[in-house]
């Protein structure tokens, strides 16, 4: 009898941990927080919105006297929501990830001051796509004003140049508190120079831009303009495509992708680069068609334990790939190398062994990586995918598909 006592506990507490998990669904609950002043924020419009359905509205309410709001619909719990916030005429968003009821949804006083943020760095990756060239580009911008404030003018407060005869595809923003890509309306400011208006919160922000460029006979001449100076120009195209100009280095490769490197331009200065070639996608089998490719998963496959290494995502036109290439080569060439110093001579300590609530802490923590890990390769999925259509290289059947495909993965990390 006694020992029948702890499997009637254990089943009681399961039972009390799945009805509150049930009750919470479909519920998401916040905070609404001003960084600059460390105030909670009353009575301001919130809005739910749902990436997975093309930005569709799931709900609006109103934060209370102390700052918190309660929103109810369906689809909460079950795929990722967009918080947008608007406080002093600006929006401001948060993104809350499947599973997660509560969220805190960060406000700042808005600064017109331009002297607020910093560009830091540009990357422009070509692909070539038939007799257009896709170009994709993004700006590493900082903010690090003190007091935290956020840098916003509605006349447009960032500006880009695109190459002549370019076309612009999309303009998408993503600050490092949101982790997931905005579209942003392009403010056309003529002869190829546009702005976007967008609130450049504290901490960075990553604006990323697509075009297309003529293409005839694999081959372009493009000008490529700096609108700030003394940004790090990176330059990327795939093998079997040349690229060449005054200063222009080549710097190896890195995720199977060539590397150029260009020392800064001047504010309101042009670099010429030639580039030429049919040129292969990394994973590609060194110069097969993308589009006899195909898709590499399955609908049925489970959601991986890490997430996919780049060169097993062999899209079709991979112009959202592109844009990840980017953040991969920003991010290695951001990175530090720490030396770890040489242990004192003498007998070497025993190292202490780990309690059991330190290995819980751990195993925990890993928990938490590896969601987020995943949640972190499923945004970058539908960033990828929307892009793609936006570009129109895909068909609305396997855009369904593969829509349908990335929203049962993340049904299946929320119940895994």
């Amino acid at each position: 009898m006694k020992a029948a006592r702890p499997r009637l506990l254990l089943i009681t507490t399961l039972i009390s941990l799945l009805t509150a998990t049930v009750s919470l669904a479909g519920t998401l609950q916040g905070t609404v927080v001003n960084r600059t002043t460390g105030q909670t924020v009353p009575n301001v419009d919130v809005d739910l919105l749902s990436p997975m359905q093309g930005m569709a509205l799931l709900g609006s309410v109103k934060s209370d006297a102390q700052g918190h709001f309660t929103a109810d619909n369906a689809a909460i719990g079950t795929a990722p929501v967009l918080i947008r916030v608007t406080y002093q005429g600006v929006s401001f968003n948060s993104f809350s990830p499947p599973g997660r009821p509560q969220v805190d949804v960060e406000v700042f006083n808005v600064s017109k001051d331009p002297k607020t943020i910093a560009i830091d760095s540009h990357v422009v990756i070509f692909q070539p796509n038939r007799d257009k060239l896709v170009g994709a580009e993004e700006y590493n911008v900082k903010n690090n004003s003190q007091p935290a404030v956020a840098f916003f003018c509605t006349e447009g407060n960032f500006e880009f140049a695109i190459p002549e005869k370019g076309s612009l595809q999309r303009v998408t923003a993503t600050s490092g508190a949101l982790g997931m890509d905005v579209p942003q309306a392009s403010i056309d400011k003529g002869k190829g120079h546009f702005a976007i208006a967008y609130a450049f919160r504290p901490g960075e922000t990553n604006v990323r831009l697509s075009y297309e460029l003529p293409y005839t006979n694999n081959a372009a001449i493009v000008k490529l303009p700096a609108t700030y100076g003394g940004m790090r120009l990176l330059l990327v195209a795939p093998p079997g495509v040349t690229l060449t100009g005054d200063g222009v280095t080549p710097a190896g490769q890195e995720q199977g992708m060539n590397v150029f490197v260009h020392d800064p331009l001047p504010a309101k200065g042009m670099l010429t680069v030639s580039v030429a070639g049919v040129g292969s996608t990394p994973g590609d089998g060194g110069g097969q068609q993308a589009g006899q490719e195909g898709n590499s998963r399955t609908q049925g496959q489970e959601v991986d334990v890490a997430p996919p290494r780049i060169d097993d995502l062999k899209w079709p036109l991979l112009v959202g790939l592109l844009t990840l290439f980017a953040l991969g080569f920003l991010l290695l060439w951001r990175k530090q190398v720490v030396v770890t110093p040489a242990p004192a001579e003498g007998p070497a300590a025993a190292p202490a062994k780990p309690s059991k609530k330190a290995k819980e802490a751990a195993a925990v923590e890993a928990v938490k990586e590896t969601v987020s890990a995943n949640l972190d390769s499923l945004k970058e999925e539908v960033f990828r995918l929307e892009l793609r259509k936006q570009a129109g290289t895909i068909s609305d059947e396997e855009y369904a598909r593969e829509k349908a495909r990335v929203e049962k993965l993340l049904r299946d990390l929320v119940r895994g």
